[in-house]
């Protein structure tokens, strides 16, 4: 069964039609690699996903619940929003990190916020936060950093900033987890380490969906290739299927101009 089922998404920004029919679904375990030119609709796509930004038509099921329908309001309150993005981890392009926070504490901070609302959290207080400061030491050794772990941002480099976004987002326990060109902002030596606890991930059958220009990395790690182009999907299959023998004039034109690159 599809953990994620995306039906006919669409997004306008006035004017601008910017997704225009999206469909896909996603199993669980699976990574799925989207790919595509700037301006194709990828981060906007994660984004509706994060409800970050609103679709304008579509309809979004996680785990086979209906969590986002255009045409039922009730799917759309605000109060809910909160909710409904725990079903998504986001990792942004540029690291996003609370810099008055160390390393630890920007991994801890939302899953400690959230336990204040439980009925035992005065009652339980410190159990409920040692579990929840443990559990942050285990991410932060998952992704490499244990030794750095009163660092603040300032003190990392932009490598270890994003895999400490990482250990955040994955604090969560999200369903989905997103990267939106996680080695955008990196400089090329700094790529390898953030992509190698992407691949450790994937390793692990952590269910994502990754926004990548890395097109080596999407066809080594990725199960499903998703290839976007003005704000349509163009083609999507293995990655055997998309990068050996694409079905579409269009995906060939994009893998040709970036192997010419």
């Amino acid at each position: 069964m599809a953990i994620l089922e995306v039906h006919n998404i669409e997004k306008n920004f006035g004017t601008l039609q910017v997704l225009q029919g999206i469909s896909f679904s996603l199993e669980k375990g699976e990574s799925m690699a989207i790919i595509g030119s700037s301006g194709s609709g990828k981060t906007t796509l994660l984004r509706c996903l994060n409800f970050l930004e609103r679709p304008d038509n579509g309809k979004i099921m996680v785990n086979n619940e209906v969590i986002f329908d255009a045409l039922d309001p009730c799917t759309q309150r605000e109060s809910e929003v909160r909710k409904k993005r725990l079903h998504f981890g986001l990792v942004f392009q540029n690291f996003n990190l609370f810099p008055q926070y160390t390393a630890l504490k920007n991994i801890t901070l939302a899953a400690e916020l959230l336990a204040k609302e439980r009925p035992n959290f005065q009652k339980d207080k410190r159990i409920i936060l040692k579990e929840i400061q443990e559990k942050g030491e285990m991410l932060l050794a998952q992704v490499g950093l244990s030794d750095k772990r009163d660092y603040y941002p300032h003190q990392l480099s932009g490598g270890q900033q994003q895999r400490v976004a990482i250990a955040r987002a994955l604090a969560m326990e999200p369903d989905i987890l997103c990267f939106d060109e996680p080695t955008s902002a990196l400089d090329p030596e700094l790529t390898g380490e953030v992509l190698k606890v992407i691949r450790n991930l994937a390793d692990r059958n952590t269910t994502m969906v990754i926004v990548t220009h890395e097109m080596a990395f999407a066809r080594d790690v990725a199960d499903r290739i998703l290839f976007m182009d003005e704000g349509v999907i163009v083609e999507q299959g293995t990655p055997q299927e998309v990068f050996e023998n694409p079905k579409e004039e269009r995906t060939r034109q994009f893998l040709t101009r970036y192997n010419e690159s």
